[in-house]
C-alpha cells in the first residue's frame, strides 16, 4: 500500500507532501491545474523513463519520493531480500533523483539501484490504469497480455515462447543442413580423414620440443663427448690437472696462514673453488657415462623428425601447432557428429515440437476457460454502464502452426446490443463505448491482481449521468479491497470517493505553482458543485452537491 509521496522541484510543482489511506481516494481540479502531475510523478518513482523537461525552471533537480507498505505484499519481501534492499520494518522507499542534465538516479530503501531494479519492485506495487488505455486495447498483442494477466498466466506464456524459440531454432538448424546437407557431408568425410592422420601421427604436446633436443644432442655427441673428455682430464685427470695443481696451492698456504690470519679469507675462497672444481669433475664423469652415441637412435629420431615436418606442411601449421589443429578437428568432427544426417535432425526438430504443442495446448486450455469467464464478468459491467444488452467475448483464433504466443490468436469481440451479434471491438465500439468497455474490463482485471495499489487516470473520459455514478460505484466498491486512487472530472465519481483531494494553480514568484490540498466536508460541497455548476455556483449547485456526498 502507498502510505506517502514526496514531490520536490517537479514540473510546476516546487514541494508537495502527501500521505495516502486506504480506500478510495479521488483528485479533481480546474483543467490544466495538474491533476496528471501527481501521477506522472509516480510513475517516474516506479521507473518510467525520464527526461530533463521533468525538472521544475531555474531548478538543478527534482526529487520524488514514495513509500509503500510491504508487508502484505511477500513476493516483493523476497525480491528486496534477494537484491540486499530489505528494511526490517516492512517498508519500501523508492527515491528518484533527476537533475537538469537528464541524469537520473535511483534508490531503494537508501541503496542505489538500477532503472530495471527500480521498474521490478514497482510491478509488485502499483498498476496505473491511463486515460488512453482505450487505445491500446485495440492492439491484438494488448488484448493477450491482458487475458493472460487476468488469468495469471504470465509465467506460463513465457515458458510457452522458450519452448517455441527452441523448436524453431531446432528447424532452422535443420532446414541449413538441408540446404547445404552435400557440403556439410564433404566436410564430414574430410575431417574424419584428417582426424585420422592426425591421430595416428600421435604427437603429444611437449614431444615436438622434445624430439628436437634429442636430435640435437645425438647428432653432435662425438663432439660432446670429445670437449667432455678434454675437461676431465684437464679438471682431474692428467698429469697438470688443475685440481691437482689448487690442492697443491692450498697445502702450501695451510703451512703459513697460522703466520698471517690475513690469508684466511684467500683460503677458504681456494677451498670453495678447490670443491666446485670437484663436483665439476664428477658431474662430467656422470655425463660421459650416460651419453648416448646409439646411431639407430640418431636415425630413429631423424625419420620422427621428418613425419611431424611432413605433416606440418601438409596442414600448413607450425609443427608445434599439429596438437591443437587435431584437438579443433576433433571437436569439429563431434559437432558435425552430432547433427548426424537429415533424419536425426529432423527427429529433433519434431521433438522439440511435440514439446512445445504441449505446454501451448496447457496455455490454450487455460485461456479458453478464463476467457469464458472474462467476458461473462465484463459483459455484466457493461449493463451497469448504460450498455443493456450488450455482451462482451474473448475469441481465441487458431493458428495453423503457432506462434511464440502460443495456438491461438486473442481477439476481444463486442455487441453493443442484444441483437447484434459480437464483432471485433476495432470495429463496433464508437468513442464513448470503447471508454466504458475500457473501464468495465480495468475494473474486472483489477479484482484479480495482485497489486495493492490501483491508480485511474480520467478512464471515466466520455462517459456522463447516470453511468458516472455506476462508475464511481465500481471503483468505490473496488476501493473496498485496494486502495484506489482515481483523478475524475465527474461529480458523480469524485463524491463518492473517502477522501478528496483539489489540484489548484497559483502564480508564485513569477511561476506558476501547482497545489494538492485534503479536502474537508465544507470544502468538498464547493468543489463538487463547481465541478456541477461550472463557473457560476448557486445555492441550488451547493445543495446538489451536498445531497450527492450525502451531508445534511
Amino acid at each position: 500500500m502507498l502510505l506517502s509521496l514526496s514531490i520536490r522541484d517537479f514540473v510546476i510543482v516546487d514541494r508537495l507532501d502527501l500521505e495516502f489511506l486506504h480506500g478510495f481516494t479521488v483528485l479533481t481540479g480546474e483543467t490544466g491545474a495538474g491533476k496528471s502531475i501527481l501521477i506522472d510523478a509516480l510513475a517516474l518513482v516506479l521507473g518510467e523513463r525520464a527526461d530533463a523537461g521533468v525538472v521544475r525552471a531555474d531548478c538543478q533537480r527534482a526529487e520524488l519520493s514514495a513509500e509503500f507498505d510491504c508487508t502484505k505484499i511477500p513476493a516483493l519481501q523476497a525480491w528486496l531480500d534477494e537484491n540486499g534492499l530489505v528494511d526490517d520494518a516492512g517498508l519500501c522507499l523508492m527515491r528518484r533523483v533527476i537533475d537538469a542534465s537528464g541524469r537520473s538516479r535511483s534508490f531503494i530503501n537508501g541503496s542505489a539501484v538500477t532503472l530495471q531494479q527500480l521498474r521490478e519492485a514497482g510491478e509488485y506495487l502499483v498498476d496505473i490504469h491511463g486515460q488512453h488505455a482505450h487505445q491500446s486495447l485495440l492492439k491484438p498483442s494488448a488484448q493477450r497480455e491482458l487475458l493472460d494477466g487476468y488469468a495469471g498466466l504470465g509465467d506460463q506464456a513465457r515458458e510457452v515462447g522458450r519452448y517455441y524459440r527452441e523448436w524453431q531454432g531446432l528447424r532452422s538448424r535443420w532446414q541449413a543442413w538441408e540446404k547445404d546437407s552435400a557440403a556439410a557431408a564433404a566436410e564430414l568425410e574430410q575431417l574424419e580423414w584428417q582426424v585420422r592422420e592426425l591421430q595416428a601421427l600421435d604427437l603429444g604436446p611437449e614431444e615436438w620440443l622434445e624430439l628436437q633436443a634429442e636430435h640435437a644432442r645425438l647428432a653432435h655427441a662425438a663432439s660432446l663427448l670429445e670437449n667432455a673428455q678434454y675437461a676431465v682430464e684437464l679438471l682431474a685427470e692428467g698429469d697438470q690437472a688443475m685440481l691437482s695443481q689448487l690442492n697443491g696451492l692450498i697445502g702450501r698456504i695451510n703451512k703459513v696462514v697460522e703466520f698471517d690470519p690475513g690469508l684466511g679469507e684467500p683460503l677458504a675462497i681456494l677451498d670453495s673453488v678447490a670443491a666446485q672444481m670437484q663436483e665439476a669433475a664428477y658431474g662430467l664423469r656422470h655425463y660421459l657415462q650416460r651419453l648416448d652415441m646409439d646411431p639407430d637412435r640418431l636415425r630413429q629420431t631423424e625419420q620422427r623428425l621428418e613425419q611431424v615436418h611432413d605433416m606440418a606442411r601438409k596442414y600448413r601449421v607450425a609443427a608445434e601447432q599439429l596438437p591443437q589443429l587435431l584437438r579443433e578437428g576433433s571437436a569439429r568432427l563431434s559437432e558435425l557428429q552430432q547433427l548426424g544426417s537429415a533424419d536425426a535432425l529432423q527427429r529433433q526438430e519434431a521433438g522439440a515440437q511435440a514439446a512445445y504443442l504441449t505446454q501451448a495446448q496447457a496455455l490454450s486450455a487455460s485461456r479458453k476457460r478464463m476467457a469464458q469467464e472474462l467476458g461473462l464478468k465484463v459483459s455484466e459491467a457493461m449493463q451497469a454502464l448504460a450498455m443493456a444488452g450488450g455482451r462482451f467475448e474473448v475469441a481465441l483464433h487458431a493458428l495453423a502452426e503457432g506462434n511464440m504466443h502460443g495456438l491461438e490468436q486473442v481477439e476481444f469481440l463486442v455487441s453493443s446490443h442484444a441483437s447484434l451479434a459480437p464483432r471485433p471491438l476495432v470495429k463496433v465500439a464508437s468513442g464513448g463505448e470503447l471508454s466504458r468497455i475500457s473501464l468495465a474490463i480495468q475494473v474486472v482485471t483489477s479484482k484479480v491482481a495482485a497489486v495493492p495499489t490501483l491508480i485511474f487516470d480520467e478512464v471515466d473520459v466520455g462517459i456522463g449521468g447516470g453511468v458516472a455514478e455506476v462508475v464511481g460505484k465500481m471503483l468505490q466498491g473496488l476501493g473496498g479491497e485496494r486502495q484506489v486512487l482515481c483523478i475524475t472530472h465527474l461529480p458523480q465519481v469524485a463524491a463518492l470517493g473517502r477522501q478528496h483531494w483539489q489540484v489548484s494553480k497559483d502564480a508564485c514568484d513569477g511561476q506558476v505553482v501547482s497545489r494538492i490540498a485534503v479536502l474537508e466536508p465544507s470544502q468538498r460541497i464547493e468543489e463538487v458543485a463547481r465541478m456541477l455548476g461550472g463557473v457560476t455556483i448557486t445555492d441550488t449547485t451547493r445543495q446538489h452537491a451536498a445531497e450527492m456526498l450525502g451531508v445534511q
